[in-house]
């Protein structure tokens, strides 16, 4: 019998949980791993080497929002596992994130407002982990994204851990511990050796980080210690940055996408320089002026 906790999460208000679910409904590298219904998510996450499966309700509204969750385990589940899980679900869906600065400035930009409006209370899906999201960088580089989230798909299958909760078989993807354990395997799988190699890589160097100085620590080192992974260069490591650890004072363009994306809202070709200049009247938001255009595609 599976053991169960629960608890409850205060989102910084405006949140609105539809829209996190409507994300995770439609997001390449996340297909397949989590159900989704309404007002609900249950996904899979490993925390020092066990699974936990979580499930998340709305139980507020978007201006008094209130999240309720219920975490699964094999084994019993302490006071610290729970507190762990409950931060891990809460940087996932950037429920700390205030908007409202974001907003204020948002609706000075005639172009943007409406998109804005649109998203009210949509605060950035992260990857689960850090680590997880220098996996998928690596593993998109010069391939298809529905490829790049098979191998993802098939890494979490074969090296993390797993729990089945109602008939249904949800896999974490593994941690970096896991992922060094399986080096002599790893290539069987991914079929890359150069992108195997940069897995591993990653997989040193989130092993020996503290993840709470990931996430805290001025944006300028923290990108710096990216770039030193091998294949992480400076759009992925800004791509990590932003969707991996929440630095939202930051922002990556290079995507082809996401260029047309702000030329269709600013009603002309832009270049990533001028992208760059309206990114910069968002200060500290830009990271979620290109999130909110980029979800707008």
């Amino acid at each position: 019998m599976l053991s169960t906790r629960t608890g409850t999460l205060q989102p910084q208000a405006p949140f609105d949980f539809e829209c996190s679910l409507a994300f995770l409904g439609m997001f390449p590298a996340m297909h397949g791993e989590q159900q989704v219904a309404d007002r609900s998510l249950t996904k899979a996450v490993s925390i020092d080497g066990q699974p936990i499966v979580f499930t998340v309700h709305s139980t507020g509204t978007v201006e008094s929002p209130q999240l309720t969750y219920t975490l699964y385990a094999a084994q019993p589940i302490s006071d610290a596992l729970d507190r762990a899980a409950a931060d891990r679900i809460s940087f996932f869906l950037s429920i700390s994130d205030d908007l409202r600065p974001f907003y204020a400035i948002g609706e000075r930009d005639a172009a943007f407002a409406p998109l804005m409006k649109r998203n009210y209370g949509y605060h950035q899906v992260k990857f689960l982990t850090p680590f997880e999201h220098a996996c998928w960088a690596i593993l998109g580089q010069r391939i298809p994204r529905a490829v790049a989230q098979s191998i993802k798909q098939r890494i979490a299958e074969q090296f993390g851990s797993a729990l089945e909760v109602e008939g249904v078989t949800y896999h974490a993807f593994p941690e970096p511990k896991a992922l060094l354990a399986a080096a002599d395997t790893l290539e069987s799988v991914v079929k890359n050796p150069r992108k195997t190699e940069y897995l591993l890589s990653a997989a040193r160097a989130f092993e020996g980080v503290d993840e709470n100085w990931l996430r805290h620590a001025p944006a300028d080192e923290v990108e710096a210690w990216l770039l030193k992974i091998k294949g992480i260069g400076e759009w992925s490591a800004r791509f990590v940055m932003i969707r991996g650890l929440g630095h939202m004072n930051r922002m990556s363009i290079g995507e082809k996408r996401f260029i047309e994306a702000a030329g269709a809202y600013y009603g002309r070709d832009l270049s990533e320089e001028q992208i760059r200049a309206i990114g910069a009247h968002y200060g500290e938001y830009q990271g979620y002026w290109a999130y909110y255009l980029r979800s707008a595609e």
